[in-house]
């Protein structure tokens, strides 16, 4: 009997210490984007180091996931039907205890523009996703998945600007995805 009250009491102590920091470790908010039909959903699981968002604008509706432990961006573009895997630079791309502290609201609207960033696609297919794990598996099944390198900055020039797919990560990151490759 003194086993089962030490199991019920530590049991209770756990959940009680436990369940506030994982509620701080998952965020879940939408926000309606500016100037745009529609808003994102965006879930932080500071644990797997992942932000997932969900943008359902109806002129440029899109998934992506940030993998901050394997430095991996993967945006599938809805109107394009293909996915895009790119290498984050997280000297450029905000921290994710920043994305955190960005969706609450009124840090939202205080929170500093970051420079948007091109990539382009390149032309060979990926082949094996699940070496990229089971989130970008997912995010990218059944639609062809190509590479995207990071432009430096003013190369971004010589790209046409017609083959570009423009992505919005609430209000502080805009990426352009760009790339002569078949539906983009």
């Amino acid at each position: 009997m003194g086993n089962m009250k030490c199991l019920i009491v530590s049991s209770t102590l756990v959940t009680f210490f436990l369940t506030p920091s994982l509620v701080l470790m998952n965020t879940i908010d939408s926000h309606p984007l500016d100037g745009s039909f529609g808003s994102q959903i965006i879930h932080v699981n500071a644990l797997r180091g992942m932000v997932s968002i969900r943008d359902n604008n109806v002129l440029s509706e899109w998934d992506g996931i940030l993998d901050y432990k394997n430095d991996l961006l993967a945006a599938k573009l809805y109107s394009k039907m293909v996915c895009v895997l790119a290498k984050m630079d997280q000297a450029i791309f905000p921290a994710l205890k920043e994305i955190s502290k960005a969706l609450d609201w009124q840090e939202l609207q205080h929170y500093p523009a970051t420079r948007g960033l091109t990539y382009t696609v390149l032309p060979t297919r990926v082949k094996n996703l699940a070496q990229y794990g089971i989130p970008v598996k997912d995010l990218c099944r059944d639609v062809p998945t190509y590479f995207a390198q990071q432009q430096r900055e003013g190369a971004a020039l010589a790209i046409d600007p017609n083959s570009c797919f423009a992505v919005q990560l609430l209000s502080f990151m805009g990426l352009s995805i760009c790339g002569e490759i078949p539906g983009l």
